[in-house]
């Protein structure tokens, strides 16, 4: 019985072969690119999930508001680990790490740029699944300056010489490091990149008691069968215990009153594979991902193959005529119900595995160009598990079901004396079900387009928008650090080369803060103000082209602005400051001294983080001599910067020996905030396009067959003196009504998901109906392209000749 199925299939198929085409590769495109999705979202979803132990490992969460201004970070004090791994029986080991940024390693005279160096505690292999190719697991970080390479790395350090025991190195410190293991490469589906593994005890805060000096990030491994929200249920009294005495040190106030006045500062824990999904957290190591876009993706991927599957059933029953003596005969014949529904099952099962196999060549070729895309990498690997394969022929299966399960329904369901008399071929001119299925593809494709249009105006929004500062003719000199007590001079002498406006130092600049810190303020000692923080010198304020409000920068000629500051806009408005020359904020320090800050200017407000956030209160305090740390600064101007950096390349290594230069553009950086937007709304844009063309591919077959159905009715228009206009006009004008209907109800649907998503972004474009207009006017003018070589074809043929036709 089965090889009568195929064979009737396969005759079906001679017989069909231009809408089997057509079929085929709507129905692979469709898979393809339900598959690509989903080797996306897989990817994704399975971040650290390489971690045996990943159940049991759990990240430091610190959530504090402090006057109104709220963080929700991983970010942590140096004690705490030690602390609670005494004093907490459920958690086992303790792992505190630390992104130390781009870094020069030096070997045998030779540098090295290395983006990715982590300082990390002993216990890091106890957590991380990561294996150890040469050294001691047990000894590899327990000292200080010791490090351990990943192999890709130590074969660009060392090549084919045992890099174990061999002195390295790093950054501006001067006592060598010792190479005392390789490990693997990190996974890419880990939160965290590490080329470089620094022992944590290297660094001198290592051992700092303040539990207020949240600097680092802390992992638990907590023991079999505790539970994580027993250990969140003991952080209360842990902070009472040991936080409590340092706000009440710094502010005059218990923790508890601390609280009362609408303050929070709590800390909870987050379990390892929640981290990279986690964007409500401001992350340490790499950037999370909105779970919502691999929502919206996996609902495009659904829609997709819905789209193929209708163009299948479309395709399928507009045949239904041609089909209909091929049943009647059969089932006079013999041929039951269940018999004609296996065959054509049988047929769609057989398109849909072709359609797989095409899928699968397409998948592979295009994957290289998607990892570009998505700086991911993504692979096909067909054998790496031995369900791969089953599942997708069981895919294959479900879209062939999905396509093919109500065709074979409605043509079985024939009645052979109906359809020997002719009256099946007339009962199929209405096809109702096909224009409702071709309004929902068109309906999915218009709110592709309009979604699309809406992300790219927001991205363009984002990039082109006044952002408080000149963004533009800005670069940034990485490691100020490495220049020492010579960054004064290195300054004076680069603002001397032809080219260079202005130079500045800082220790944080925009997009690139690192410091929030809680002040007091003069009178109002029961209140603490919580505020972005960067030292500055004289000529940061005129480098970056910001605007003084009120006020004045920074002077030399007055010495007491050494101790001074200059705030934003929003800290003015969010502290209810209304004379800045009687405002003193306070800073208490460790010594129980107070340093008081006279507030000297007011900066127009500039976007010192994403487009996604306000504009929080941000504060600039005087940069002295010893701060020896951060960034630099220069404004260019525009006119060869090739030569002009250059330029200033030379005069780094008069100052700095064997420690490359390493620069940004400022406004390339800012275009970095958004690179998984501008990645999403790509993609977004490939989708959209595939979804319409499976829309016209769907939308040429049926007009193809309308014109064959209406041949000799064109004809007889032709021979009443109707002009082609006309009959193109009359054949079309359906078309056109169902793509206006499709709009009808993609609107609202596009206009309800794209607020939502704007609502992402503080600062974000009004929906327009510029958009909306747009992606009907698209949508039309495609299918109108579609549809219009077939009826010209038609309408252009002598009347006498479709008069014939049958």
């Amino acid at each position: 019985m089965f090889k009568n199925l195929i064979k009737h299939s396969i005759r079906s198929f001679k017989r069909q072969r231009a809408y089997i085409i057509i079929n085929i590769l709507g129905l692979s495109i469709g898979i393809a690119c339900s598959l690509l999705i989903a080797l996306y979202i897989i990817n994704e979803a399975s971040y650290d999930q390489f971690n045996v132990k990943k159940d049991r490992i759990f990240r430091t969460i610190l959530n504090g508001k402090i006057g109104g201004q709220e963080i929700t970070g991983a970010t942590s004090p140096a004690i705490m680990g030690p602390t609670m791994v005494k004093e907490f029986p459920e958690i086992e080991d303790f792992l505190r790490m630390n992104g130390m940024g781009p870094t020069v390693i030096e070997y045998n005279n030779q540098t090295f740029t290395e983006d990715h160096i982590v300082e990390a505690d002993s216990s890091f292999f106890n957590f991380f699944s990561i294996e150890v190719l040469k050294g001691d697991p047990k000894n590899l970080l327990n000292a200080p300056r010791k490090v351990v390479l990943s192999e890709s790395t130590a074969k660009k350090i060392f090549g084919s010489e045992n890099p174990i025991d061999k002195p390295i190195k790093i950054g501006s410190d001067t006592l060598r490091y010792i190479v005392t293991g390789v490990m693997a490469d990190v996974p890419q589906n880990s939160h965290f990149e590490a080329n470089v593994l620094s022992s944590f005890i290297t660094n001198p805060r290592s051992k700092e008691p303040k539990w207020m000096n949240n600097s680092f990030s802390t992992y638990f491994l907590l023991r079999p069968n505790s539970s994580y929200k027993t250990v969140d249920a003991k952080y209360p009294d842990l902070l009472l215990k040991y936080v409590g005495p340092e706000i009440q040190q710094y502010t005059g106030i218990s923790l508890n009153d601390f609280i009362a006045q609408g303050n929070k500062y709590r800390f909870y824990l987050q379990n390892l594979s929640d981290i990279h999904l986690d964007t409500s957290v401001q992350q340490d190591f790499k950037a999370s991902v909105d779970p919502k876009y691999l929502k919206i993706f996996g609902s495009i991927a659904i829609l997709i193959v819905l789209m193929a599957a209708i163009n299948f059933m479309n395709l399928s029953t507009a045949q239904a005529s041609r089909r209909a003596k091929e049943v009647g005969i059969k089932k006079v014949g013999g041929s039951t119900r269940s018999m004609l529904i296996g065959q054509f099952l049988s047929e769609s099962f057989i398109l849909s595995f072709i359609a797989l196999i095409v899928a699968l060549i397409f998948i592979k070729l295009s994957l290289p160009y998607f990892n570009n895309l998505l700086g991911a990498n993504l692979a096909l690997n067909l054998f790496s598990s031995w369900f791969t394969i089953p599942i997708l022929i069981m895919f294959s299966l479900f879209v062939g079901f999905l396509a093919g399960s109500y065709p074979a329904l409605f043509l079985s369901s024939f009645n052979p004396y109906e359809v020997l008399k002719g009256g099946v071929k007339n009962s199929m001119q209405n096809g109702r079900l096909r224009r409702i299925l071709v309004v929902f593809q068109f309906a999915v494709s218009i709110l592709l387009i309009v979604g699309t249009m809406i992300m790219y105006r927001q991205i363009k929004y984002m990039l082109n928008k006044d952002v408080g500062f000149k963004k533009e003719q800005l670069i940034v000199i990485n490691r100020a650090e490495a220049l020492g007590t010579k960054m004064k001079s290195f300054k004076e002498t680069v603002k001397n080369i032809p080219g260079v406006v202005n130079i500045s130092s800082s220790t944080a600049i925009p997009g690139r803060t690192n410091n929030n810190n809680g002040y007091m303020m003069e009178g109002r000692k029961d209140e603490t103000f919580l505020m972005a923080t960067s030292w500055v010198d004289y000529d940061f304020l005129a480098t970056y082209g910001m605007t003084l409000v009120s006020g004045r920068s920074f002077n030399e000629s007055f010495a007491s602005d050494k101790d001074a500051c200059i705030i934003n806009e929003s800290a003015r408005k969010d502290f209810k400051i209304t004379d800045i020359e009687k405002t003193r904020f306070m800073e208490p320090r460790d010594s129980g001294k107070i340093n008081y800050l006279p507030v000297i200017g007011v900066v127009k407000n500039f976007n010192y983080e994403s487009l996604r956030n306000p504009i929080g209160p941000y504060i600039l305090k005087f940069q002295n001599d010893k701060m020896l740390w951060g960034y630099i600064t220069v404004r260019l101007s525009g006119q060869n910067y090739s030569k002009t950096i250059g330029a200033i390349e030379d005069k780094w290594k008069e100052f700095v020996s064997n420690n490359p230069l390493q620069y940004y553009f400022v406004d390339a950086d800012f275009e970095l905030m958004y690179k998984q937007e501008k990645q999403n709304a790509q993609m977004a844009v490939i989708f959209s396009i595939l979804a319409i063309f499976i829309a016209a591919l769907g939308l040429y077959g049926l007009t193809s067959f309308t014109v064959e159905q209406r041949t000799k009715e064109i004809g007889i228009r032709k021979a009443m003196g109707s002009t082609i206009p006309g009959i193109y006009a009359e054949i079309s004008k359906e078309v056109i009504i169902l793509v206006s209907i499709s709009a009808l109800i993609a609107w609202p649907i596009i206009y309800y998901a794209a607020g939502k998503w704007l609502e992402n972004f503080y600062y974000r474009i009004s929906i327009s109906a510029s958009s909306f207009i747009a992606g009907l006017t698209i949508a039309l003018g495609i299918a109108i392209l579609t549809i219009s070589y077939r009826i010209l074809k038609a309408a252009s043929v002598n009347p006498a000749q479709s008069l014939k036709y049958e």
